[in-house]
């Protein structure tokens, strides 16, 4: 099943829109940049979480990195329809742009701009997996544990209800960079681009169907 686009919803490209950037995402910028890629991974893996404190910065462009609790799930490509329609549903409600969106079987990467005034990155992320986590347990699916590689406890525990015994969807944290100019726009684009490649799952951005690569570059 291949990722649909819309312009005005799910994992739509909104650089051509506002036309500022779009030079940036061309093909001969944003192409296969591998050391780019590991430059970038190496960076976030450096980050201490345990005392992070998000920046606030209103009409801010972010680079985002949300995980699912099991890093060995194919989950989100597996029920790429429902996350896209989760993502649909908060861009209705809570909108914001986005300049690229890549979905990896266990996590996705996208880069955002939000609307001017508006700094609340972590309730639209919480939404989404909100959404999303809604409507696969609707269609029978139940999170089953996995050690993490990491020793992080992903999630949020519940304390009551019918899923109270069930391991969580995502991890509790997400990840996300502020972006500094346009420069660092096309590094983390290239970035949400290349990683199906650097994963091993295809040898080219443009055969990944879950991703805004293709919408990008029409």
């Amino acid at each position: 099943m291949k990722l649909r686009i819309e312009v005005n919803s799910g994992f739509a490209g909104a650089a051509a829109a506002r036309g500022g950037r779009k030079a940036f995402i061309s093909w001969g910028i944003v192409g296969v940049n591998p050391d780019l890629h590991e430059r970038l991974t190496k960076s976030m893996h450096r980050l201490p979480m345990l005392d992070y404190r998000r920046p606030v910065v209103a009409g801010a462009c972010v680079f985002l990195t949300v995980n699912l609790a099991d890093r060995q799930s194919d989950l989100l490509v597996r029920e790429v329809g429902a996350l896209r329609q989760a993502v649909a549903e908060t861009r209705a409600t809570r909108p914001f742009a986005v300049d690229a969106w890549v979905v990896l079987p266990d996590h996705f990467h996208s880069v955002w701009q939000l609307p001017e005034g508006d700094a609340d990155i972590a309730t639209r992320v919480a939404a989404i997996k909100a959404r999303f986590s809604m409507a696969v347990r609707r269609s029978g699916f139940t999170p089953t544990s996995h050690p993490n590689r990491h020793g992080v406890k992903a999630g949020r525990s519940r304390t009551g209800g019918r899923f109270r015994d069930e391991a969580p969807i995502w991890q509790k944290r997400f990840w996300e960079h502020h972006i500094r100019d346009d420069a660092d726009h096309a590094a983390h684009v290239n970035y949400c681009w290349i990683n199906p490649v650097k994963h091993g799952l295809v040898d080219d951005p443009a055969k990944w169907p879950f991703s805004s690569f293709n919408a990008e570059r029409a």
